[in-house]
């Protein structure tokens, strides 16, 4: 099989039996020819977020983290969603740094309710609190649900975490159960055991997710497998290499695997003492040859190396990349953060996703309900006693005029202040 080393010098397109390769590189244009000065290009070579219906049995996997633990703009920590042709969306990981990417997706928050984690470094999960105050508070109008794995002991799992989780952030669950409403903050966790092999954590809608053990740091993580229209897509979270990848991968369309930094990388560059960048890279993660060889024995239809922090043209970048096609010469991508992948039993195509840092939240179909009458108010008189009259008192005009138009007035809260002056002139602000 003929060797493709990937380069975004320019927009180039491989096709390599079924799989579709397509770069963005420097305003190169795409597609067609444009002959109309106002028109646009037929064919595009990047995705835009939100233009672009799946269609029943395909799946779209965007690259919202495909870095390290020690996050950079470029580059946040595990995190990738699957959008599926049912409507279906899954948040396989969520580390830190990842909410940003998602959010440039503009997806409505009551579709992204649904995470996946395959163990608890927070590299891993440690955007969770970004997802859950920031969709609360972005119109999520349901709970999120979270899939996890138990552990050796119980306080190592899943529904330990997330039981933790919510007391840590206990002020800040209770200030907004009062100001918000208290559903969107709840979370629901499905804790199986971390043990089972190949047996199925979630099926609905035409949709199964199955676990497989993983071998990192300790008893716990998982690898999953995703099965939906007669696809088979694998995301391995962290895991070195082991029996269990191999055998339930098999005809696997789409796999995205590990393929960490080599040793040299951690101590050139992260200082780190050799003992550890040995075992960080070849013990308990894949090494670029190892996870090579687990792709030449599987044989995907497209391979996913991620968990790097490597820099395209570098010296390290080249050690990488050529350590992984010592033991592959398959379809290969080396993931990077806003990376597309749709998949269908025709063709795999990849892409970079072009998507707006200023994403404002958009709505769903759902509005999230209104504020819970009757839940004690976490403020205490002691506070309130200290709220400045005249600076609440400037804001009347605009209140007024936003309760007419919303039809609040039987909810306005202002007459039960002290301080509140309906009639009050400019000279007493």
């Amino acid at each position: 099989m003929r060797t493709i080393k990937l380069a975004f010098l320019g927009t180039v397109v491989a096709l390599l039996g079924g799989l579709a390769f397509t770069f963005s590189g420097p305003a190169i244009p795409a597609g067609s020819p444009v002959s109309d000065p106002t028109g646009t290009a037929p064919d595009r070579y990047v995705y835009y977020p939100g233009t672009e219906a799946l269609e029943e049995g395909e799946i779209r996997i965007i690259a919202c983290g495909s870095g390290m633990p020690d996050q950079r703009p470029a580059q946040a920590s595990a995190c990738f969603l699957f959008e599926l042709g049912n409507g279906d969306k899954f948040i396989f990981d969520i580390g830190s740094g990842s909410m940003r990417n998602i959010a440039r997706l503009m997806i409505p928050y009551e579709f992204l309710t649904k995470v996946f984690l395959s163990h608890l470094h927070t590299d891993h999960w440690g955007d969770l609190n970004s997802l859950w105050a920031g969709g609360w508070t972005a119109g999520r109008p349901v709970p999120l649900e979270i899939w996890g794995p138990s552990g050796a002991t119980e306080d190592m799992g899943t529904a330990y975490a997330i039981e933790h989780f919510l007391k840590a952030y206990n002020w800040d669950k209770t200030t907004r159960n009062f100001k918000i409403t208290p559903v969107p903050g709840q979370i629901t966790v499905h804790e199986f055991d971390y043990k089972q092999v190949n047996e199925v954590v979630y099926q609905e809608n035409g949709v199964t997710i199955r676990s497989i053990p993983a071998i990192h740091a300790g008893d716990g993580p998982v690898s999953f497998i995703l099965e939906y229209a007669g696809l088979k897509v694998i995301f391995g979270g962290d895991t070195a290499p082991n029996k269990w990848f191999i055998e339930y991968g098999k005809d696997a369309d789409l796999i995205i695997h590990e393929a960490f930094n080599p040793p040299g990388v951690f101590v050139t560059l992260g200082n780190q003492p050799p003992q550890l960048a040995w075992r960080a890279c070849c013990a308990f993660h894949t090494s670029g040859p190892s996870f090579g060889k687990i792709m030449s024995t599987i044989k995907p239809r497209l391979a996913i190396a991620y968990h790097s922090m490597l820099d395209l043209g570098t010296q390290q970048y080249n050690t990488y990349y050529d350590g992984i096609r010592s033991t592959y010469d398959g379809p290969l991508s080396i993931g990077a953060d806003m990376m597309v992948w749709n998949v269908t039993k025709d063709k795999i195509t990849e892409r970079m996703a072009v998507a707006t840092k200023n994403a404002w939240a958009v709505p769903g179909t759902t509005q999230q309900p209104p504020p819970q009458p009757g839940i004690p108010d976490p403020m205490s008189d002691f506070i309130k006693g200290g709220e400045w009259g005249p600076g609440f008192n400037a804001q009347n005009k605009l209140l007024d005029e936003f309760s007419e138009r919303y039809n609040l007035q039987e909810q306005d809260w202002r007459p039960a202040e002290v301080w509140y002056k309906p009639e009050e002139d400019d000279e007493e602000n």
